[in-house]
């Protein structure tokens, strides 16, 4: 490639935009492009970025994008019109467990704490992650169904990208934090965060932490990423993206990136990666209508994002000025030609100002546990 553009759909800090740049550096290290550039389009647990990369890249074979779990799940929650289905499957990359970690003056020792804090009062505990939808939410949701309580009642604050998580949980600004093992492994080895638990079948061999399944939580979740190419390229660009891939996953500098974030690898591409594709998104719809939200009727107005609202309220507002400008007319109707006009004011005072009548209206926007 001359130039290959990779599409990080979150904010800078977070697993995807790790994964971009680590690909932007294997694949120019290993010559299989003579430049590589990273565009971060963050929102809505990559869904935004999802519905520009549908639209925009249709049919360009030199660009390339981020995806995983994370947005097959947010795409369900959001219900986004724009899917997998609508990008060609290239290769999943990586896979990643979660830890839940506290500030480390936090009064919260141990797992069991948290739980205990969790039950007595849910909405007390605020939990932050990545945005809304995505898998730091529905493990959220899943530990407190595992615990007994409510994953409606979860208290979760979604930040677009793992920077600003990873601000507000140092920041102690949220109770608890839900994120990759990669996005939180500086702050846990500085030990300005503690480890309660990593979301693995077994421990992990680089993290002293215990499992949430030995803890007496039984809920083990892994993250994967993967790459997609837009839709309708030709099956040229396809078998050369494919190509590129596979020789950077193979390359040195990739297998350094993967042990550099301490990443397991799980590589697979083409027909095999679209067929899990099509299967994780069934496990995916599963796991939501446990928690309450894969059946939710239409869209609300809510989760529909802002545009929608500022919309309908400028022609609530429009529609308001307009009555009322009839009712004025109507009460005061114009002096007919050759009429008397108005006194006038004395000389040296001030007009008086006709100000019209204004309202404004604010909004809270709510986001239901993992929704």
């Amino acid at each position: 490639y001359p130039h290959l553009r990779l599409i990080a759909p979150a904010a800078p800090g977070g697993g995807w935009d790790q994964t971009a740049r680590a690909m932007q550096l294997a694949l120019t290290q290993a010559g299989l492009a003579q430049a590589a550039s990273v565009e971060n389009v963050p929102g809505a647990a990559g869904t935004i970025g999802l519905a520009r990369f549908v639209s925009a890249e249709r049919g360009n074979g030199d660009v390339a994008m981020v995806s995983g779990l994370i947005m097959l799940a947010a795409i369900t929650t959001h219900r986004s019109a724009i899917t997998l289905g609508d990008v060609t499957p290239i290769a999943r990359l990586t896979g990643e467990f979660e830890v839940i970690v506290v500030p480390s003056a936090s009064p919260h020792r141990t797992l069991a704490d948290l739980l205990a804090a969790i039950r007595a009062a849910p909405e007390s505990v605020s939990w932050g992650g990545g945005s809304a939808g995505g898998s730091d939410q529905i493990l959220a949701g899943l530990i407190a169904d595992a615990a007994g309580v409510d994953p409606r009642r979860v208290n979760y604050i979604a930040f677009a990208g793992g920077g600003e998580s990873l601000a507000a949980v140092t920041g102690g600004q949220v109770t608890v934090g839900i994120s990759g093992v990669s996005e939180f492994a500086p702050q846990i080895e500085a030990g300005t965060v503690r480890v309660l638990a990593v979301s693995s079948a077994e421990r992990l061999p680089h993290l002293e932490a215990p499992t949430l399944r030995e803890q007496g939580i039984d809920v083990e979740l892994e993250i994967w990423r993967s790459v997609v190419a837009p839709p309708r390229i030709s099956q040229a660009d396809r078998d050369r993206l494919l190509r590129t891939v596979d020789a950077m996953v193979h390359s040195e500098s990739w297998r350094q990136m993967v042990a550099r974030y301490r990443w397991n690898d799980r590589y697979l591409a083409g027909d095999a990666f679209a067929a899990f594709l099509d299967s994780e998104e069934a496990r995916v719809l599963a796991v939501l209508r446990k928690l309450g939200t894969g059946d939710a009727a239409a869209l609300s107005l809510a989760s529909a994002g802002p545009y929608p609202v500022f919309v309908l309220g400028g022609l609530a507002l429009c529609s308001l000025a307009l009555a009322a400008s009839w009712r004025r007319a109507r009460r005061d109707p114009a002096p007919a030609h050759g009429a008397a006009s108005s006194p006038a004011a004395p000389a040296g005072a001030t007009p008086a100002a006709h100000t019209p009548a204004s309202a404004t209206a604010t909004g809270r926007r709510t986001i239901a546990i993992v929704a």
